[in-house]
């Protein structure tokens, strides 16, 4: 028999700005010891030398994090030009180098090949599996890893300061699964200068934002034991804000968190579409719209 994780029972979302030298993992299981939560996730993986927003689900929570996960998020990164690594960022080992720097206008015209829906192949370090198998695990072991282009949608791509003759800084908007490492090598290679990310912030995630949201991971680990900490978790609900929100009444409560169909009271929404109800300020379920009933697919028991 399986053991049952021992914790605390407690739901909510927390946004750690992440800082450098850390896995995603790392940071998730040192805010799950500080709460002392029994149950703990992340929305979207953030590299170890990446900084900004990690957005941390518990508890009933964690059944929201697929709404973040693919929600648009900004990043502000810096690219090094006239050098490619092997990882496409500074961490790397350096494979080819190149002594043209181009100008700001060069760089703006090229940034127009890299809006809209574009064909990204994920750097060989990533954390994409090839027959089961992550990325990085055989691009450390030597093995040569060639990987799929995939789509990705950018908002938006813009040049905002020239620190060096050698370093820019860009910021981007995109949608899910997008490898800002990638951008910066293909940027690179389109300009003839080569490239790699040399510093990363996720700025902004879904309803999430590291300036208005983001608490230190230092912060949290001072309060764990305190009654304080709990006093920084965000509703569950605020990982729903890009859904519609339903009205549910008294009776179809026990009706939809025991995963059953019931009425709810929705303004303009289209048959089949997802949305979430809520009863007293408090989420109860994600579903389907259908003739005035919601499908539940995800129940919350707050």
């Amino acid at each position: 028999m399986a053991r049952r994780r021992k914790g605390r029972d407690i739901s909510g979302w927390l946004v750690i700005d992440k800082p450098a030298g850390l896995t995603s993992t790392d940071v998730v299981n040192r805010v799950r010891r500080a709460f002392d939560a029994k149950k703990a996730g992340h929305a979207g993986t953030l590299d170890p030398a990446a900084t900004g927003v990690l957005a941390v689900a518990f508890g009933e929570a964690t059944k929201t994090v697929p709404y973040v996960t693919d929600a648009m998020k900004a990043y502000r990164f810096t690219v090094r030009l006239g050098a490619e690594t092997n990882t496409d960022d500074a961490e790397g080992e350096v494979m080819k180098t190149s002594e043209l720097r181009p100008t700001d206008e060069e760089i703006k015209e090229a940034l127009g090949a890299f809006v809209g829906e574009i064909e990204q192949v994920p750097p060989a370090f990533s954390a994409v599996k090839i027959d089961g198998q992550r990325a990085y695990k055989r691009a450390r072991a030597g093995d040569e890893v060639t990987l799929q282009a995939r789509p990705l949608w950018v908002e938006e791509l813009v040049l905002t300061d020239r620190l060096a003759p050698d370093l820019v800084e860009l910021e981007m908007t995109c949608g899910k699964g997008g490898y800002v490492r990638a951008i910066a090598r293909d940027l690179g290679r389109s300009l003839g200068c080569l490239g790699h990310v040399d510093h990363l912030r996720r700025v902004w995630s879904g309803p999430f934002d590291a300036e208005e949201d983001g608490v230190t991971l230092e912060r949290v680990e001072e309060l764990a034991g305190t009654p304080e900490l709990d006093d920084l978790l965000l509703p569950l609900e605020d990982g729903l804000v890009d859904l519609t929100e339903a009205r549910c009444p008294d009776e179809s409560v026990g009706r939809l968190r025991n995963g059953n169909p019931a009425p709810v009271i929705g303004a303009e929404l289209d048959y089949g579409e997802e949305c979430w109800a809520s009863h007293q300020g408090r989420a109860v379920a994600v579903g389907r719209w259908k003739g005035g009933e919601l499908h539940p697919s995800r129940v919350f028991h707050l």
